[in-house]
């Protein structure tokens, strides 16, 4: 079976996609977000299209796209959308699968579901993303926990952001959790610097042989 990876992150905003985006590419694989939430600007679908240079066959269609640029729960009750958790099922593909998630891990997708609900149903081994800035020690901790609390499979951390040696390295020692690497802050966000710098600081074979 083709490697399939879920990437997860310990907040919005951190820089997923721009990973998403790198790890996709590197695999050469496929690329699913179940939910958008905000359309009026470029969604992550796109984004990691555009930055990993991927054919519109291998960005596979979200579940559900809502307008509301908000926690899903909100968005599908300001736009009149039912979500339906049972009904997210990863699609078959015939390459590998990079699932990206919607900010954290406890971000609420219903009112009485939240997104690692979801993944631990899927038992799809997680990347979790953490920064490397002030308050990532805490959130990355409390993370980890709240993935090993519901049973699901960690691959390791991708640290994105300047380095913090100490940071990463405690993390890795508290959280006896395997450090992948770090994406660093690009100054020129292009799909050229974007593989360099991924091919530079993560080891692929970390990410193919993994068991779906």
């Amino acid at each position: 079976m083709k490697t399939r990876l879920v990437v997860t992150g310990t907040d919005t905003g951190i820089g997923k996609t721009i990973f998403s985006a790198a790890l996709t590419d590197a695999l050469d694989g496929c690329y699913w977000k179940p939910v958008q939430s905000g359309l009026d600007e470029e969604t992550d679908s796109e984004t990691v299209g555009r930055l990993g240079r991927l054919p519109s066959d291998r960005i596979l269609p979200e579940a559900y796209r809502l307008a509301t640029p908000a926690s899903p729960h909100l968005s599908a009750r300001i736009d009149g959308v039912t979500l339906r958790p049972e009904g997210l099922l990863p699609p078959a593909v015939d390459r590998p699968l990079v699932i990206e998630g919607a900010g954290g891990l406890l971000v609420p997708l219903t009112e009485r579901t939240v997104f690692a609900d979801v993944f631990a149903l899927w038992q799809i081994p997680v990347v979790l993303c953490a920064r490397t800035g002030l308050g990532t020690i805490n959130h990355t901790l409390l993370s980890l926990e709240a993935l090993r609390r519901r049973a699901i499979p960690i691959l390791g951390v991708a640290f994105i952001g300047d380095a913090q040696e100490d940071s990463e390295a405690i993390i890795s020692r508290l959280g006896a959790v395997r450090r992948l690497g770090r994406l660093p802050r690009l100054e020129a966000l292009t799909p050229d610097r974007l593989r360099q710098a991924f091919a530079e600081n993560f080891n692929i074979a970390d990410f193919r042989e993994v068991p779906a």
